[in-house]
């Protein structure tokens, strides 16, 4: 919005024209997400205190020690989240940029639907909410637009070669692809519905999925605004994607909200994200790697949802196929507390993973 008002007067007035810069308006974003966050935050939590009484139901299949531990705590802190980084998006990105609207609609469609899901856990006092496929459907029929919107956007685009809006770039190659053809789009829709769900079976820790979403979303501001400058692309020998550097701004956003929501997520969190915002997180996540043509890397920077997601499948096939598990108990994170590991150890040891990853998934921009 600022960038539309603002700059056509930057011939007059010389301090309007940093307002074209995509660093400017990152930053910017990050700092008007977080002071969001730091005012809204307090008031917020006490009328969720208020509101929800007894708070966010703990599964009674999980450690015992969250039961006590974490009772009462509230839950549905994904809105602080996604009121901070929609105003910050609003103020700070182009608002004329396809892939902004993209990836902005869903992580407010995944957000919205992990509302009501919260809602229902809180409101029935049960742990579980939307019936899981009914999740999974709508899940899919977002994702499913989205990546054909940024199939057909980038498609449309004169300076892309044709055949690469459907296809998947492969990390660590020069110039090599997967054509998918019409079959990008379930692709690109089960990378997004698989990122939202791993970053939610992430979130069982206080802050172990905040920090790991905004070591993803900086990462992929690097490499938003890289892939969206031909001159850099070209250079580094990845596919450009004009336009789609606007999204260093959202991530900028996403930055700034998880920080602010870390201050009250810090253990003892005085709120809890909830499906409200882990959902919401990782379509955003999984949006931008689609838009930016980084599918495969966001395998190797959300690694650490990749492994969280794999232990729970895992232990169900396991479970089923043998009748034993393999883990104490699933998702990962709480098998490393059923062998005695502290909640602040196994947090920040799931930190470091997540940073050596997203270092890894940053080298594949010059390893070719």
């Amino acid at each position: 919005m600022l960038y539309h008002l603002l700059t056509p007067y930057a011939d007059s007035f010389q301090l309007f024209n940093v307002f074209r810069y995509l660093t400017f308006r990152t930053g910017g974003a990050v700092m008007t997400a977080l002071l969001i966050s730091f005012f809204v935050g307090p008031s917020l939590i006490r009328w969720m205190r208020k509101k929800q009484g007894r708070g966010q139901p703990i599964r009674q299949d999980g450690p015992q020690s969250h039961i006590i531990s974490k009772a009462g705590t509230p839950t549905m802190g994904g809105v602080l989240i996604l009121m901070s980084m929609t105003i910050a998006t609003l103020l700070w990105a182009r608002l004329d940029n396809v892939y902004v609207w993209v990836v902005m609609g869903v992580t407010l469609a995944f957000g919205a639907l992990g509302f009501i899901d919260d809602y229902l856990k809180v409101t029935k006092q049960t742990a579980s909410g939307v019936v899981g496929s009914l999740k999974l459907v709508v899940q899919f029929a977002v994702a499913l637009l989205a990546g054909y919107l940024c199939m057909e956007t980038l498609g449309a685009s004169p300076e892309v070669p044709q055949g690469m809006s459907t296809s998947v770039p492969v990390p660590f190659f020069k110039n090599f692809v997967i054509p998918l053809g019409i079959l990008f789009v379930p692709f690109a829709s089960f990378v997004i519905v698989g990122a939202s769900n791993t970053v939610n079976l992430t979130d069982g820790l206080d802050g172990l999925a905040t920090v790991p979403v905004m070591i993803a979303a900086a990462t992929y501001a690097i490499i938003a605004y890289l892939v969206g400058n031909v001159i850099y692309a070209n250079y580094l020998a990845v596919p450009f994607v004009p336009g789609v550097g606007e999204l260093t701004v959202i991530c900028g956003a996403i930055i700034g909200a998880g920080l602010g929501f870390l201050w009250f997520n810090a253990p003892p969190a005085m709120i809890f994200m909830g499906d409200t915002g882990s959902l919401a997180l990782g379509g955003a996540i999984g949006s931008i790697a689609v838009a930016v043509k980084h599918e495969i890397v966001l395998a190797i920077v959300g690694g650490l949802f990749v492994l969280e997601g794999l232990s729970v499948m895992i232990q169900i096939a396991s479970f089923k196929l043998t009748g034993k598990r393999v883990f104490r108990m699933a998702p990962i994170h709480h098998h490393f507390e059923q062998l005695g590991w502290k909640e602040s150890t196994i947090v920040i040891r799931f930190w470091i993973i997540a940073v050596i990853l997203a270092l890894i998934g940053l080298s594949t921009l010059k390893l070719r």
